[in-house]
């Protein structure tokens, strides 16, 4: 049986919640008011501006999915293994039959190859089998509302605002993913705003219930982006036996031709052509698994999404969707997959040894693999800057914690003579 205190207690702890609820919630409607007054000063028609802010409410979930962050970094072969699937290949071929007409379309207008269109449009959506299902006002008036990244979203959801204001779309009808992304190709507001078109002559930009306007919106983006005609993204290649690791990466750049002296074959182990084509060397799961030279048009799908796993991702899915085979070097199996606090450890421990590895924030970026690279070198592994079992069980990672401490009573004793 509870006891006075106790009840006592949790009604202080209920009425303390309350108010902490009522305290966010007129900070929420304060931040809405703002909102829709400075959506106004944009132009913006006020009935649609109170008809649609007037409504949001807000989105809980969309803050946690915002904040929340994979305890694991995703390995390319896990990355690759469920976005290029058989299923998705074979669908998208079907996509591209299906829709030729307005694919060839498109790519007379823009210089955008039609299995490229299809290979963003399964990525993106699978085709158009999911949109997401977040009510895209009220996520995106949420996300405006948190301080981290308010100026940016502020402008989506103006962005938003004009689009509904415009008679694109009516604003029980705009859903999408938690951050704002909507329609068969994931367009954020502003690049629906800016790139969107309307290929099907009904006098709407539908990115939803239109295939031709999706594909020329898409077609459309992608050339604003700087898309090269005639270009393909890349291709898978072979290196040699023994072969300096050192020169992978996106910032590192040299004609095909070049790649070729340096003894680097197709997929199939020809000879490259003697292209002056500059080209990128990527190995994204290290030696052990496929390499691949990106061009300039892998460059602008990062445009689109700065993911090197999904733009790779995309430019093989478009060459299987165009009739090409799987990978001729297979993707490695049961790859060690970090947490992002043993990443983390790992950057400590390169900076700590002034192989400079950035922040350690516990991403796999550039500068941790070229970090990865030298220590590699420097224990006179395969310096791929792919982090292995052996790796790290080269890594002596309690010297971190034995430098750490040292490192703190050395402050303690300068603290304690001052």
């Amino acid at each position: 049986m509870p006891t006075a205190i106790s009840s006592l207690l949790g009604l202080t702890f209920a009425s303390g919640l309350a108010l902490a609820q009522s305290a966010s919630e007129i900070e929420f409607k304060q931040c809405v008011g703002n909102l829709q007054a400075k959506a106004v000063e944009q132009g913006i028609s006020k009935q649609v501006v109170d008809d649609v802010l007037g409504q949001v409410r807000y989105q809980e979930k969309v803050i946690e999915l915002d904040s929340k962050q994979p305890e694991f970094t995703q390995t390319f072969a896990d990355y690759f293994g469920r976005r290029v699937t058989e299923d998705r290949v074979e669908k998208g071929r079907e996509m591209l039959k299906e829709h030729r007409d307005i694919l060839k379309r498109v790519e007379r207008e823009t210089g955008v190859p039609a299995h490229y269109l299809v290979a963003f449009w399964g990525l993106e959506t699978n085709f158009g089998s999911y949109f997401g299902n977040m009510p895209i006002p009220a996520s995106l008036t949420t996300l405006a509302c948190d301080p981290r990244r308010s100026a940016y979203f502020t402008e989506e959801l103006f962005a938003a605002l004009k689009i509904i204001d415009a008679g694109d779309v009516q604003a029980d009808n705009m859903q999408g993913s938690w951050a704002g992304a909507m329609g068969h190709v994931q367009f954020m507001p502003s690049v629906f705003l800016r790139h969107a078109v309307d290929a099907d002559g009904d006098g709407r930009r539908d990115l939803w219930g239109s295939v031709p306007d999706a594909m020329a919106s898409a077609g459309n983006f992608l050339k604003a982006l700087g898309w090269v005609p005639g270009l393909r993204w890349g291709r898978e290649v072979q290196l040699p036996d023994v072969f300096s690791y050192s020169l992978a990466g996106r910032d590192e750049s040299y004609p095909v031709s070049e790649w070729k002296e340096f003894g680097v074959k197709d997929a199939f182990g020809r000879p490259l052509p003697n292209a002056d084509v500059e080209a990128s060397l990527l190995v994204p799961s290290g030696h052990r698994g496929p390499a691949f030279l990106v061009y300039q048009n892998f460059e602008i799908i990062m445009r689109w999404n700065r993911s090197e796993f999904y733009a790779l991702a995309v430019g093989r899915l478009a060459d299987r969707i165009a009739g090409a085979g799987p990978l001729q070097t297979p993707l490695p199996e049961n790859e060690l997959q970090l947490t992002r606090d043993k990443v983390r450890s790992m950057q400590s421990y390169l900076n700590m040894l002034g192989f400079e590895a950035g922040e350690a924030d516990g991403v796999m970026g550039p500068a941790t693999r070229k970090a990865l690279s030298r220590f590699q070198r420097a224990e006179d592994m395969v310096a791929d800057g792919y982090p292995t079992q052996e790796v790290l069980d080269a890594m002596d990672f309690d010297q971190i914690q034995r430098v750490q401490q040292d490192q703190q009573e050395r402050a303690q004793r300068k603290q304690a003579k001052d």
